[in-house]
């Protein structure tokens, strides 16, 4: 990675770059997201958040911090202990891609955790920890200030790296930064700065929106609809507005609750003459597994018993010729069931049809 992709971005997303923090013989808590999907074994399906911040890893080991300590949550236990959230499976996949020995603390705060990072960093240097998942405990998710204090009092400064959940105003990622000396990490930084571009984004401007939920992208939908030209929404999130819209979704993962914000959103669209683009037919299938029975509709609506599962060929040819005009395109999640080979032919479509555009 060259200089220049560590350099601070200017205006309103500003941020310490990492080679501004003095992280020399320091204990450095990184927030990472390595909300990494699991397969029945509990290995690792997709390690690509976790390749994405080696960089940043090496970079604090060459400078000697005294310990990398990383602080991730994996799914959403809901404020308890969940056996099927434990970061064991990062653990490992994290240690074979670094090339170095990653301890995982049994949970992410309390005296025994600093006690087996006072113990270790005494005996040597460059220690490398994984946390146990943040959201084992209610303090995370509520930003509670004492959660966060005690996860600060692990460390000397803090480096944000969880790009995926950056927005979220948690104790690991709001709090901590209040309490500790911080910096951004490359992915962190690296990300602002693609995102800095699209205020001056050259048209047509097209933005992809996947992912599963709603929710978690409604404040990005919002903002994309007062800059963009053409919205294309897939993944189980195009679910939900397609009910919006009327259209039965069979088994497909809805969010009832935002159907209404759906509406919303597409009626702003309307009003400022955004073409959003639904799935206009979808591949579904009887059960998300590799050998599940499956097959292509022949519109959007799918029928009950059956749940959608990625985007058809349909949808793919009606936006083919949108994406290789546009000038400008922001994509943000997949769309469908990527985790899963053959759910991920969609997505892996519209990235080929991207490339070859490029």
């Amino acid at each position: 990675m060259s200089s220049s992709s560590h350099t601070a971005v200017t205006g309103r997303y500003h941020k310490r770059p990492l080679t501004q923090l003095d992280v020399q013989a320091k204990r450095v808590l990184v927030r990472v997201d390595y909300n990494v999907p699991l397969d029945s074994q509990d290995r690792v399906m997709d390690n690509t958040r976790i390749r994405e911040t080696l960089p940043s890893l090496r970079w604090l080991l060459e400078h000697h911090a005294r310990a990398v300590i990383l602080a991730s949550h994996l799914g959403r236990p809901k404020g308890k202990p969940v056996d099927k959230y434990r970061l064991a499976p990062v653990a490992k996949r994290l240690e074979e891609l670094l090339g170095k020995r990653v301890s995982l603390a049994a949970d992410c705060i309390g005296p025994e955790v600093q006690a087996a990072i006072a113990t270790a960093t005494r005996t040597s240097d460059e220690e490398v920890f994984l946390l146990e998942n943040l959201r084992f405990h209610s303090g995370e998710e509520a930003n509670d200030l004492r959660f966060a204090q005690a996860l600060a009092s692990l460390a000397d400064c803090f480096v944000q790296e969880a790009f995926g959940a950056v927005h979220r105003a948690h104790a690991s990622t709001v709090g901590v930064a209040r309490l500790l000396p911080s910096a951004a990490g490359f992915l962190l930084q690296r990300e602002i700065d693609y995102l800095s571009r699209v205020d001056h984004a050259d048209h047509p401007f097209a933005a992809i929106l996947g992912g599963a939920k709603v929710s978690d992208k409604i404040g990005v939908i919002s903002s994309l609809l007062d800059k963009v030209d053409i919205l294309v929404i897939g993944g189980a999130m195009a679910y939900t507005f397609l009910r919006a819209q009327g259209v039965s979704t069979g088994s497909s993962l809805v969010e009832p609750d935002r159907v209404s914000i759906a509406q919303e959103l597409l009626e702003k669209a309307r009003a400022k003459g955004v073409q959003i683009l639904l799935p206009v037919d979808h591949q579904i299938a009887k059960t998300i597994t590799e050998d599940a029975e499956r097959r292509i509709t022949e519109m959007a609506a799918i029928p009950e018993g059956w749940t959608g599962v990625d985007i058809g060929p349909a949808t793919i040819r009606q936006i083919a010729p949108l994406l290789t005009q546009a000038k400008t395109v922001v994509w943000n999640g997949p769309l469908g069931v990527f985790e899963v080979s053959p759910f991920a032919q969609g997505t892996l479509a519209v990235a080929r049809l991207l490339a070859e555009a490029t």
